[in-house]
């Protein structure tokens, strides 16, 4: 006679038997109820597990804004340095069973910070962007000077024209060497590098006062 197969479910891997010791102990942690379903189980664990995991990415200084508790610190930076791929799973499952532990506003305050974290990254690769936007049509159109002017007005003209005309030099130069010798990277020069941090700084400081412009092809001066 065969036997009849145990009802349950799966969480990050791991089966839970229905109406196990472990079933009951994630119902009271998650709800504090065990007439939670399986379905709302298994989503409220994974999404537990998932922020745990993105703990390993925090900023160090967000994730001590947070205050969480030294076991759970101590167990994000072990699984940092835990290169075994079983080892780091059932590291990552034991960051998942702490994380259960949270209250919610500790869990907002996690999301939150990640939050952060993510719009920060993507607001500094937007302001690289521009940067090297504007340190092209710097080098290539004498216009754009005029217009970027405008932007810093504090700008010593004089010093970014020098740059600009040696950025230009260097640019001819970087052209007849790979033509002399193809397929060798093109290397820029000090004037093309200094271009960019001078404007860089500027779109900086003028984002933290909500002044950035981005350069425009069909930008009249």
């Amino acid at each position: 006679m065969s036997r009849k197969p145990t009802k349950g479910y799966f969480v990050r891997g791991q089966f839970v038997a229905l109406g196990s010791e472990l079933d009951l102990e994630l119902k009271r942690e998650l709800k504090g109820s065990v007439d939670m379903s399986k379905t709302d189980l298994k989503k409220y664990s994974d999404r537990l597990q998932e922020l745990g995991e993105s703990l390993l990415t925090l900023r160090a200084d967000l994730m001590k804004r947070l205050e969480l508790s030294e076991k759970l610190v101590d167990a994000v930076d072990a699984a940092k340095r835990i290169t075994n791929f079983e080892g780091r799973r059932r590291q990552m499952q034991f960051i998942g069973k702490l994380m259960r532990g949270l209250p919610e506003d500790t869990i907002a305050a996690v999301e939150a910070a990640l939050d952060e974290q993510n719009k920060g990254s993507a607001k500094g690769t937007l302001s690289l962007h521009q940067a090297e936007q504007w340190r092209d049509q710097l080098i290539a159109d004498d216009d754009a000077l005029t217009r970027w002017l405008d932007i810093d007005t504090e700008a010593d003209a004089q010093q970014l024209r020098a740059l600009i005309r040696q950025a230009r030099k260097d640019a001819q130069a970087a052209q007849v060497q790979a033509q002399e010798q193809p397929g060798e990277a093109v290397r820029h020069g000090k004037a093309y590098r200094d271009i960019f941090q001078l404007v860089k700084a500027v779109l900086t400081r003028n984002d933290a006062d909500g002044a950035t412009e981005t350069p425009t092809d069909d930008e009249e001066p």
